[in-house]
């Protein structure tokens, strides 16, 4: 399991800015000095689309995959994810079928399988480091890189120098690269094979009622990503649109959901219950409210209001004590 993006501990690279995890991480461990009470550490947030970082900023750097919804999903043994289990759904769900079946639940990783254009198209980078384009503001860089002809550069990257990364003109050289790369013999062609070819079938049937396909139809309902995100139904087998690629990701823990556990005004609280005098957390250092407060099931989307929450709590009363 590839270490997490979030949990680096130390002064921040010159290469990168420092963004809101590191922050947090530094917090946490300033006020670890100070005898505060951390809480809710096994609320853990995991992400199944890891790769390794070919030029990490820190140890063990892990980037996030942001994946469209075309390619194909392959346990390590070879064999397609279910529904939940399908690219840009349910990443919970697909946490658990990969965690908890028996035979797979061993290995850290999985296969995506995919073509030149769907990687072009629809594979983007987490992280402001590969999206300077957005980061930055840059309109001409933004249009080049998401409406180019080509594979953005970040990407293209991490194709050229990155260790989880198999290409090849057919399938069944792709099959064997991708054991080659784990030098582990548990893909068989014949049942990989069949797998991709199924899939191709559903993409030449515009009535299918094939859960990936109708997918795949329906994320392009919305203009924006038709444009820039989601590419035109195909057959990932169509030579016009090689060479095939395979990427493995792995999972990855990006966080824990706990925290410093502060009382209903933010003060941060020893491990006796008392308050720390004059100490006070808020936001992600506070694990979004006193420590864990949206559980194991948290969703992203729903942080920034308990960061708002808490911000208001302590400034409200810094106001009072001050």
């Amino acid at each position: 399991m590839l270490e997490p993006d979030a949990a680096r501990r130390g002064a921040p690279s010159s290469r990168s800015p420092v963004g809101s995890f590191e922050l947090r991480a530094q917090a946490v461990v300033i006020a670890t000095d100070q005898g505060v009470r951390l809480v809710n550490r096994d609320q853990m947030w995991h992400r199944t689309e890891g790769l390794q970082n070919w030029d990490p900023v820190w140890p063990d750097h892990a980037i996030r995959i942001l994946p469209g919804p075309s390619s194909v999903w392959l346990d390590a043994r070879g064999r397609q994810l279910p529904a939940p289990g399908l690219p840009g759904y349910d990443a919970l769900g697909t946490l658990e079928l990969l965690r908890a079946t028996p035979d797979i639940s061993e290995y850290d990783y999985s296969w995506f399988i995919l073509d030149q254009s769907l990687i072009k198209k629809e594979f983007a980078l987490s992280g402001s480091e590969q999206n300077l384009d957005i980061a930055n503001r840059d309109l001409k860089l933004l249009l080049k890189s998401r409406l180019g002809s080509g594979v953005p550069g970040p990407m293209q990257d991490f194709m050229d120098h990155g260790e989880d990364f198999v290409v090849a003109d057919t399938l069944p050289e792709l099959v064997e690269g991708m054991s080659a790369l784990t030098g582990e013999d548990l893909l068989e062609l014949t049942e990989v094979e069949d797998i991709p070819r199924a899939r191709d079938h559903e993409m030449t049937n515009p009535y299918s009622k094939d859960a990936q396909a109708m997918g795949i139809r329906n994320s392009r309902r919305y203009l924006g990503d038709k444009i820039t995100r989601i590419a035109k139904p195909h057959r990932i087998l169509d030579p016009a649109h090689g060479p095939l690629i395979a990427v493995r990701r792995w999972i990855v823990t990006r966080k824990t959901l706990g925290g410093i556990q502060t009382d209903l005004a933010g003060r941060a609280m020893r491990a006796d219950g008392q308050p720390i005098p004059g100490l006070y957390a808020a936001g992600e250092a506070a694990g979004f409210g006193g420590g864990g407060a949206h559980g194991y099931n948290a969703l992203g989307g729903t942080f920034l209001g308990g960061c708002l929450f808490t911000d208001r709590t302590v400034g409200r009363s810094l106001a009072k004590a001050l």
